[in-house]
């Protein structure tokens, strides 16, 4: 009798494996490969559906699934946390969480949508997104000085599920097909072909914002506030007036393809002064947030004018395929937040002084102008890239830019200023063709203070010219080279790095290709 329980219990589990579609071996055989095999075992392992595990594409599917019902999972508890906030910090921290997660799921559920299209460059590229957002979760409460005891409870293995992802579907090329102005939704009045779009100094648009009242709208707020209204993701086009609009924005995921049209550097700014030394997150401290895909924007002076003793970010960008044309960045600590996603930059000046481009975007800056300002310290630091795993798809480029003083620092003596210094293990920078001004220190990069971090980082110098790009001087950390191959400097290029031939044409933005 016993016998005969043993083989039937014994062939119910059978038979239940392969109603699930794979069984224990194969799970086994296939989380080795992962850097987080607990994990991958335990979750995949208690979910159903999966299909069958022979090639690797099942197990990358069957991945993409688990991790996001354990994303669903750790939003919905996230969710139960907020009525025990204790204080505002915890209020704060957690509100940033809890929008961080939504962003995780969508970008997470893009990777697994029949109705999308995703190439494995893609499917890294929103990983990257998805891991970037729960890291950023943890920093929230970290910064504000909250308890970390909540940060276990939100998290329930959600990073190391992400972190198996990216290890197993990390490599391939881009699927793109280049899409037409048409695909994008531009307006009828954007003739295809024409690339003189936004070199216009009054192009048509959809609406317009004036303080004086002559527009549709006073306030950009209130013209982001209609265009999230509009039916459909067709190309909108705000033209904002020159005036000093002093607002906070934020551009959320369902407003998608909006073009923001400025009058000019200087002539139209947005402006506000919201800091962490004031009660916000770095998240929230932004001038200008936005997340919708497909941003565009040209002409605009961005500012936050918190001051030089805390984190303040001018702005903060996770908007996918998205370009600044022509724009200003003026701030001190943390100015400019690319803080996820694929982002390009030219023509475009960034003042700061403290990590003040930093972020995990994977972002090309091409013909900018970078100035240290003069801050309280003797050390200014221009970037702070916040890799967390070596296969994030994530990096700063600087590429033919020019990096000097700000007037407030010319002359100024005793004020050292690096290239950028590692927030993260797997920071990951380089600068080419750009031209140093005196003002670099000799030993080019700076240390967190984190010393393992120096030999998995990867910053790299490529053909730079200038008095500040001798490298004879520069740190012998492992993962700092000189990028002596044109092979390996072209993958930190427009058309390599963020894939800028496939998606860049469309926007009519000028840009380089290659080196």
């Amino acid at each position: 009798m016993k016998t005969i329980l043993f083989l039937a219990t014994f062939l119910v589990g059978v038979f239940l494996s392969r109603v699930c579609g794979y069984t224990k071996s194969e799970i086994t055989s296939w989380c080795s490969h992962t850097p987080h095999p607990q994990s991958c075992e335990h979750f995949l392992g208690t979910s159903s559906n999966n299909g069958p595990l022979k090639q690797k594409p099942d197990f990358v599917k069957a991945l993409l699934k688990v991790t996001l019902e354990r994303a669903q999972h750790a939003r919905s508890h996230t969710l139960t946390l907020g009525p025990k906030c204790r204080n505002e910090h915890e209020k704060a921290a957690w509100a940033d969480c809890l929008e961080l997660y939504n962003d995780t799921i969508l970008s997470i559920n893009k990777t697994v949508d029949p109705n999308q299209q995703c190439s494995q460059v893609d499917t890294q590229t929103w990983l990257s997104t998805a891991l970037t957002n729960l890291e950023t979760c943890k920093t929230g409460f970290e910064e504000l000085g909250v308890n970390d005891y909540v940060w276990p409870l939100m998290n329930n293995n959600v990073s190391s599920l992400i972190s198996n992802t990216l290890a197993m579907n990390e490599g391939g090329e881009s699927l793109y097909v280049a899409p037409s102005p048409q695909s994008l939704g531009f307006p009828s009045w954007v003739k295809p072909g024409d690339r003189k779009l936004l070199q216009s100094k009054t192009p048509k648009a959809d609406v317009v914002v004036n303080k004086d009242g002559s527009g549709n709208y006073k306030t950009i707020g209130a013209a982001i506030a209609a265009a999230a209204k509009r039916s459909g993701d067709r190309r909108y086009v705000i033209h904002v007036k020159a005036g000093v609009y002093k607002e906070n924005i934020d551009i959320g995921t369902k407003v998608k393809n909006i073009m923001l049209v400025g009058d000019g550097v200087g002539k139209t700014i947005i402006t506000s002064s919201r800091s962490v030394r004031g009660g916000s997150t770095t998240f929230k401290s932004a001038t200008f947030a936005v997340v919708g895909d497909g941003f565009i924007c040209r002409g605009i002076s961005f500012r936050n004018t918190a001051g030089p003793k805390s984190q303040a970010v001018a702005v903060r960008n996770g908007s996918d395929l998205s370009v600044f044309y022509q724009c200003s960045f003026e701030g001190y600590q943390d100015t400019l937040y690319v803080h996820s996603n694929r982002q390009f930059y030219r023509q475009c000046d960034i003042y700061g002084t403290i990590d003040f481009i930093f972020g995990n975007a994977a972002v090309v800056f091409q013909n900018c102008n970078i100035y240290s300002r003069k801050g309280p310290n003797k050390t200014n630091t221009l970037t702070a890239q916040g890799r967390t795993d070596k296969n994030q798809n994530t990096g700063i480029s600087i590429h033919n830019c020019r990096v000097t003083s700000a007037p407030d620092l010319k002359g100024v003596a005793g004020v050292k200023t690096f290239l950028g210094r590692p927030w993260r293990s797997f920071s990951r920078t380089v600068f080419m063709k750009s031209n140093l001004d005196s003002l670099i220190d000799p030993a080019g990069w700076m240390s967190w203070g984190d010393e393992s971090a120096l030999k998995t980082l990867s910053y790299g110098e490529y053909k730079n010219t200038g008095p500040g790009s001798s490298t004879a001087k520069r740190v012998d950390w492992k993962g700092y080279r000189v990028i002596t191959s044109s092979t390996e400097a072209v993958k930190f290029t427009v058309g390599k790095f963020i894939d800028g031939g496939y998606w860049l044409p469309a926007t009519n933005v000028p840009y380089t290709s290659g080196l």
